[in-house]
């Protein structure tokens, strides 16, 4: 039996977590795509942890077969989907041979909602599968996917649908994930399993899914590794207060990590640039986190050799790392705007900014300025407000007891309307279009305008001109690994990022 084949065995879990299958480095679950079954079998295949972003896979697989299915991989991928007839019905709803022409609009997927629908189940389960599948294929390397904790009524069916394409680990960020540990522990004996869902304004409701009545597969797929992105040792400690919580290690990241990010510790406030002002509260306390006995790995500002080292030396299993890999030749971002990005950075002009308000999730989300993006005021005024993918809108319940579902980036007076406070949905960005536009996959509108863009990046960006003299502008997700798990100092580093470690030995 092969390692990866051993991975997938019931009872695999701690044969990932134990020696040689621990990753020095986890590439990070970036974006909409950004962080591709391309990257994630590129980083695997060096014998660390390829990650593939678990973020809207439904759609982003809807809408590639309607672009044709380019050299035919996700088609293969389906054709290996335990439930054939499902993944029959994907193909036969999505795929147009040749793809459809460049004015034409995307046909929608099932949005997210409490009510039951098979062909959202089919679809959601069907293109984790296929992502995971694809990064599996052709090496024994280690997989993970990367989950928001925010968009609850997705996880079981993109987390059954993982488990039954092989994956390793799955990360979950954004949010408080006390319920995955149990879930997975479900899914890997086959039993039905249930995540509370926020209702703002109710008792709340529950995501569920039970494998045995989807008739996809006769045996139980293997439970991957779970680690918990978090920020805070307080944190660490509330999900391992049982076992049905307690993660199998951490993902500590700091403020300056690419994506969402937890807002600082206390009242809000903002500097004179209107980014979050964090400060001691905020630095994560390692020896508190490393009491509860698993391992954990260090983010945000971890991506030059001598942090990785830093890391280690500081009891972490190793660095999880974003930025780097996001502009190396294999990830999913536009090839454009990755072009544009480089320059920037080689030009020492870019910015990444911690916006407060961009966000619909409610959390810090950093976002690169550039020219032709929602970063940009002009490109951010032209675009008409909608929210018609859904991915990041929360439940609530109307007054007359059922359930609606509302969004700070819909057109303000719907959200106001529906019970949502005007100052909250000032300057939202609709990250969920935008994401998609930022791997070319935008919406197509009326009037013949696409979607734009908005790059999402680490604030960290010192590994960046190191990276750039040595391999060039096409340089690899293999060489990010090498220069990370080289030795020694760079001329582009400064001091690593703060963190506490008080009482450590």
């Amino acid at each position: 039996m092969s390692v990866a084949e051993q991975s997938r065995a019931p009872g695999a879990r701690a044969g990932v977590l134990g020696g040689p299958r621990r990753p020095a480095v986890i590439q990070g679950g970036m974006g909409v795509g950004v962080s591709s079954w391309q990257l994630a079998r590129a980083v695997a295949r060096t014998g660390q942890l390829g990650v593939v972003s678990g973020v809207a896979l439904d759609a982003t697989l809807a809408r590639r077969l309607q672009l044709g299915d380019p050299g035919g991989h996700l088609r293969r991928a389906l054709a290996h989907f335990p439930g054939r007839a499902a993944a029959e019905r994907i193909v036969a709803r999505y795929f147009v041979p040749g793809g459809i022409g460049p004015a034409r609009p995307f046909r929608p997927v099932p949005r997210l909602g409490l009510r039951p629908s098979p062909a959202r189940t089919e679809l959601i389960a069907a293109a984790n599968f296929a992502e995971v599948f694809l990064a599996r294929e052709g090496h024994d390397g280690m997989v993970g996917i990367n989950y928001l904790e925010k968009i609850q009524l997705a996880t079981p069916a993109a987390i059954y649908g993982a488990m039954l394409g092989g994956v390793d680990y799955i990360l979950m960020g954004a949010g408080i994930p006390a319920g995955i540990p149990a879930l997975l522990n479900a899914f890997a004996d086959h039993s039905p399993a249930q995540l509370p869902v926020t209702v703002a304004g109710g008792s709340g409701a529950l995501a569920s899914l039970d494998p045995a009545s989807l008739g996809w597969a006769d045996s139980p797929p293997g439970r991957p590794a779970f680690l918990a992105i978090i920020s805070s040792a307080v944190l660490a400690g509330y999900l391992c207060r049982t076992e049905a919580s307690r993660p199998d290690g951490f993902v500590l990241e700091t403020p300056v990590a690419g994506g969402h990010s937890a807002p600082p510790r206390g009242r809000l406030r903002l500097d004179d640039a209107g980014e979050p002002v964090y400060g001691p509260r905020d630095a994560i306390d390692l020896a508190q986190v490393a009491a509860h006995g698993l391992p954990f790995w260090l983010a945000g500002g971890y991506s030059t050799p001598r942090q990785v080292a830093a890391a280690r030396s500081a009891g972490a299993a190793g660095v999880q790392a974003g930025t780097p890999f996001a502009l190396c030749r294999e990830s999913g971002l536009d090839a454009a705007l990755k072009r544009r990005l480089l320059e920037a950075a080689t030009a020492g002009t870019l910015a990444v900014r911690n916006s407060a308000q961009a966000s619909p999730a409610g959390f810090p989300f950093k976002t690169a300025e550039l020219a032709g993006t929602l970063t940009d005021p002009e490109v951010y005024a032209a675009r008409p407000r909608l929210c018609d993918l859904g991915y990041l809108r929360t439940p609530y319940q109307r007054a007359d007891g059922s359930v609606g579902y509302l969004c700070p980036a819909e057109p303000a007076d719907q959200y106001v309307r529906k019970g949502g406070l005007a100052q909250d949905a000032q300057d939202r960005r609709c990250l969920c279009n935008a994401l998609l536009a930022t791997i070319g996959l935008g919406q197509r509108r009326p009037g013949g305008w696409t979607e734009p863009p908005l790059v999402t990046l680490g604030q960290d960006l010192r590994c960046l001109p190191e990276l750039l003299h040595r391999y060039g502008h096409t340089y690899s997700a293999a060489d990010v690994v090498r220069y990370l798990l080289g030795a020694g100092r760079t001329s582009a580093e400064g001091p690593a990022p703060r963190t506490s470690t008080e009482g450590q030995h």
